[in-house]
């Protein structure tokens, strides 16, 4: 990303036009950064955040990958490796997955979802941003390098929040 470009959308959320996600930004975009405490069960799996599920992904033995799912921020990151790069294969309960696939994006979707219906703080968080544009300047863009891009997250992100509008669904839920 080029200097003008992070510079325009910092002038945006200045404005109060954008919202940057960053685990150190302020709020909303600390609360929806994966990189968050942000709990939910997913497939009857217990993730301690968004992070540890996508980096557990990247652990083809089950026991293992609920383990990283349990996790948060820089210690699900720490414990995935990036051997899956080479074929690009994922995994999800035993099962592969291709990185490149539209059953992968339904598998992130999905998960998501399930973390918006259950988190209060998240969907909060996420329905607050309302009429601004989502942006993830620390992300990055080549979808065979990194488990989800800036664009994919916050395509994401902008669906989640547009599918919900018109549902009342801020004190319902889990209280994590």
């Amino acid at each position: 990303m080029g200097a003008l470009y992070r510079l325009s959308v910092k002038l945006m959320v200045a404005i109060g036009k954008a919202v940057n996600i960053s685990s150190k930004g302020k709020y909303p975009g600390d609360i929806l950064s994966n990189m968050r405490s942000n709990k939910f069960t997913f497939d009857d799996v217990s993730c301690g955040s968004m992070e540890g599920f996508l980096q557990s992904l990247k652990c083809e033995d089950v026991s293992h990958q609920q383990d990283v799912c349990g996790l948060k921020g820089n210690e699900a990151r720490r414990a995935a490796t990036s051997q899956w790069q080479r074929d690009q294969r994922l995994w999800w309960k035993g099962q592969p997955i291709d990185r490149q696939s539209e059953e992968f994006q339904a598998l992130v979707r999905r998960a998501y979802a399930a973390l918006f219906e259950q988190n209060t703080r998240f969907r909060m968080a996420l329905m607050s941003t309302k009429g601004k544009k989502l942006y993830y300047l620390n992300g990055r863009k080549d979808p065979r390098k990194t488990i989800l891009t800036a664009q994919e997250f916050c395509q994401i992100l902008t669906e989640l929040r547009t599918q919900n509008e018109d549902k009342k669904m801020f004190g319902t839920g889990s209280r994590h």
